[in-house]
């Protein structure tokens, strides 16, 4: 029968047990649990949306000894209701129970065609969830499947897991091996790494070609992971303005400044936004790495205004909701983070020099930098003699962004170098001894030796870390990435050219005042591409612990911030292990308890364990108290109560004494593991408004190291809606001869609404015809013939079904005591695909009448 009541929901034990791993249901309670569901719902019952299915409740079902598949479904346009209608949304949820012995990880692959896909239901574009660690994909035809959404023309989706493992309540990023010197796509003239690590834990470094045009290609993204290109390629692909995926060849409309910094959403990590100039004017551009696509374009001012010109940016610089850049007009260009609009009356006034600011030459390179401390915004120029409208020496200014003006004590930016024959590439924030950002700096090219110059917060004058001056003036210095620990806050500097050679990196500690203990002065990097990499920039990766440096000679590589070894003997991974994310049927009761994270397929003897560790906080960085890394490689999470922390973020930072256990057969990886349910995948379709479409259903099939596997088929009726009811009418008639044979069933009768006056005289037999036609547009379904004072014409009808477009005639007697006599029929019917115990209709009466000599009293 169909499932009429709310089905039970499993609860979790108040007082969980803890465990060290995860907890296999036992295989006689899921049969218990199947059976249960069976009972409840009938193979292939509807589930209601109000409510887990007691299906659900079972990790899956008794198949044996290979994994198995459990599948539901519930209404979501109707939740609770025990048949869908015609345009409900279904949700289709699939539970796998991965069976596979032991800890190993294996693939495994969940198929779902959707029965009737465009005809009796359709899939719901963007509705396919799968849990952490699986991979979505979709097929227009059910044998090619790809990894983009192609909604409604879909008629199966999959979820495929290439380390999944026994229970599925687990999350198995790799640890990241020790970066090696990697050439960039096609070489180039890449710039500062940007790190991101995607929702599955693979490790990515972005990168875009700086100075380069609008059409030309410029991102490129590379794997740390895999040490080879990412997928999506070919790279390097072009930035474009309009929204959407990343495009090919030299077909871009977003050029690329000099000296780039870039920021991420806070709210998105996937989101980049970058400076960049069009033929018509500058603003901030969107990238998101997830997507792989252009996310939009906010200008934030024209060029060829007479005589200074925005032609290009220096950098962005995030102040609370609002990012900020300095055009080669010298002017703040502001935009504001949530709507991504120009914030309002930017651009401001100029706070520097303007540079490279010619009319009539989009695209000119800003020579400088930006950086930010607290709410103010510090630039610097360099105005040279070619193609900047007022030459002069190289400068700093300062805006504040509670004003929207110059900062006190910064009414005229201040200078930077003697001359316009001087010139910088970077803006950079100082620090105290206590590791509080408390200045400005900025080095220029020129003269006998490297020149920094550095100015309070305040614009009063501030000592120069002397580092940078050990190089000669002929040595380009950039921007540096500054790593902030409990007890050291560094700055390291990327230079090449000049002393710099081919390429080296200098360190200062800003809490000693000195360079960095440890660490060459300056550090070159003989093993990367020999010692080319003409250094411009380093991202540093917290979880691992190294420095990703990357250049003009297009090298991507990794160096050690303590030592300056390249590469940088590290490794690690960062999750976050939400278990509600595993579940998608809506239910509560879930999730159990958190078990223990992992280290696999690692030679714990390859640790330094004095300078290893694994952290667990709650995903906003908060501490969560747990045992430290064990000597096995586990930390003990069976205390952690999921109701307090619903998710967790576990970061393994690995000193290596050796990389033998990362090859191409063996993974190292961070396992972070909860007792729970078995996950589930779900995708919605909606139920087609045909008429003909009485029943939609579903049937998964699986795959992994246990076999092939198939799940419960799953039917959901559909009942009729309003415009999918039979149109049933009745029409009642007498025969009028004298003669019997015409009147015996399909005979000619005349047969009318009232017999001749005293055909039958005082008292006789009367023949009566009943018509029940149905119109559609449906078949209907018990049709029984209602007849009060004739019960010989109901038992002649008996039951029977009516199809869309036909008629039946009923035919029976009954001999009259009295005349006149008003006879009135009906019929009653169901619609052919209601569900059972659905009420009858009933359809208008009709009636005709016997006459007699008196037949004047009687009107039909």
């Amino acid at each position: 029968m169909l499932n009429s009541q709310r089905p039970p929901h499993r609860k979790p034990n108040p007082n969980p047990e803890p465990a060290p791993g995860p907890t296999r249901p036992l295989r006689a309670a899921l049969a218990a649990a199947l059976t249960t569901a069976l009972l409840l719902f009938g193979p292939g019952g509807l589930v209601p949306a109000s409510g887990r299915a007691a299906a659900d409740t079972a990790t899956a079902a008794d198949t044996g000894s290979g994994s198995a598949l459990v599948k539901s479904v519930q209404n979501a346009t109707h939740p609770g209701a025990a048949t869908a209608e015609h345009g409900d949304t279904l949700n289709w949820t699939v539970q796998y129970d991965n069976r596979t012995p032991g800890d190993a990880a294996a693939p495994a692959a969940v198929t779902d065609p959707i029965a009737g896909a465009g005809a009796g239901q359709s899939y719901l574009p963007g509705s396919l969830q799968v849990p952490p660690g699986w991979t979505p994909s979709w097929s227009t035809d059910g044998t090619t499947f790809g990894p983009t959404d192609t909604g409604a023309a879909t008629v199966a989706v999959r979820a495929e897991n290439p380390v999944a493992r026994a229970g599925g309540t687990e999350v198995s990023p790799l640890l990241l091996a020790p970066v090696q010197p990697t050439a960039q796509a096609t070489g180039g003239d890449g710039y500062t790494p940007v790190l991101y690590r995607t929702p599955n834990g693979e490790v990515q470094a972005w990168s875009i070609y700086h100075h380069a045009s609008p059409a030309a290609a410029k991102v490129v993204c590379s794997s740390l992971t895999t040490g080879r290109p990412c997928t999506g390629g070919p790279w390097p692909r072009p930035l474009n303005t309009a929204a959407g995926p990343l495009g090919t060849g030299n077909t871009g409309d977003l050029g690329s400044p000099l000296t780039t910094k870039y920021v991420i959403d806070p709210q998105q990590s996937n989101l980049l936004y970058y400076p960049a100039n069009t033929a018509t004017g500058v603003g901030i551009g969107c990238l998101d790495l997830a997507a792989h696509a252009n996310c939009g374009f906010t200008a934030l001012a024209a060029n060829g205004t007479s005589p200074s010109s925005a032609n290009n940016l220096a950098g962005l610089a995030k102040v609370g909701d609002n990012l900020y850049a300095v055009a080669s007009t010298g002017q703040v260009l502001c935009m504001a983070l949530p709507g991504r609009t120009p914030c309002a009356g930017q651009p401001y006034a100029p706070v520097v020099a303007a540079n490279h600011d010619l009319p009539g030459t989009p695209g000119a390179l800003y020579q400088g930098g930006l950086t930010a401390i607290g709410d103010k915004v510090f630039a610097s120029s360099a105005p040279q003699g070619s193609g900047s409208t007022t030459p002069g020496a190289p400068a700093l200014g300062c805006f504040d962004t509670s004003t929207n003006t110059t900062c006190a004590g910064w009414s005229t930016p201040h200078t930077a170098g003697p001359s316009s024959a001087y010139y910088t590439y970077d803006a950079f924030t100082a620090y105290d001894t206590a590791g509080h950002p408390n200045g400005v700096c900025t080095s220029t090219v020129g003269g006998a030796n490297v020149l920094t110059t550095c100015y309070a917060v305040d614009g009063t004058p501030l000592t120069a870390p002397g580092i940078l001056g050990t190089l000669n003036g002929a040595t380009l210095t950039f921007d540096p990435e500054t790593v902030v620990t409990d007890t050291t806050t560094r700055s390291y500097f990327p230079a090449w050219g000049g002393s710099g050679g081919s390429g080296v990196t200098l360190c200062y500690d800003w809490r000693t005042a000195a360079p960095c203990a440890g660490f060459p002065l300056p550090a070159t990097h003989p093993t990367a591409n020999g010692g080319t990499t003409r250094d411009y920039g380093y991202s540093y990766d917290s979880t691992t612990r190294c420095l990703i440096g990357l250049g003009d000679a297009g090298i991507l590589f990794s160096m050690d911030p303590d030592t300056a070894a390249s590469p940088c003997q590290h490794s690690g991974a960062t999750v976050t292990l939400k278990p509600a994310s595993f579940y998608c049927d809506g239910g509560s009761g879930h999730v159990q308890a958190y078990t223990r994270a992992r280290l696999t397929d690692l030679d714990l003897t390859h640790l330094d364990p004095s300078a290893s560790r694994v952290l667990v906080t709650d995903p906003d960085g908060t501490p969560v108290a747990t045992p430290g890394l064990a000597p096995d490689g586990t930390v003990d999470l069976s205390g952690v109560d999921p109701a307090a922390h619903p998710a967790l973020t576990v970061t393994a930072q690995l000193v290596l004494t050796s990389t033998g256990d990362f090859t191409a057969t063996n993974h190292p990886m961070l396992v972070v593991e909860y007792r729970g349910d078995a996950p589930q995948i779900c995708f919605r379709t909606t139920v087609a408004a045909s008429c003909t479409t009485t029943s939609v259903s579903n049937t998964a099939t699986g795959t992994d190291t246990t076999g092939t596997f198939t799940s419960n088929t799953v039917t959901a009726p559909v009942a009729p809606g309003t415009g999918c009811q039979p149109k049933v009418s009745v029409e009642k008639e007498i025969c009028g001869s004298l003669n019997p044979h015409d009147c015996a069933p399909g005979g000619p009768g005349p047969w009318a609404k009232t017999s001749p006056v005293g055909l039958l005289g005082l008292l006789g037999t009367a023949h009566w015809r009943i018509t029940v036609t149905n119109a559609g547009p449906v078949d209907a379904a018990t049709v029984t013939v209602n007849d009060p004072s004739t019960p010989a014409c109901r038992t002649a009808a008996g039951t029977f079904a009516l199809a869309a477009g036909s008629s039946r005639q009923v035919y029976c007697d009954s001999l009259l005591l009295a005349l006149p006599v008003k006879n009135t029929a009906s019929a009653g019917f169901v619609a052919a695909n209601a569900p059972a115990g659905t009420v009858p209709t009933t359809t208008a009466p009709s009636a005709a009448v016997a006459c007699s000599l008196l037949c004047l009293l009687a009107v039909p």
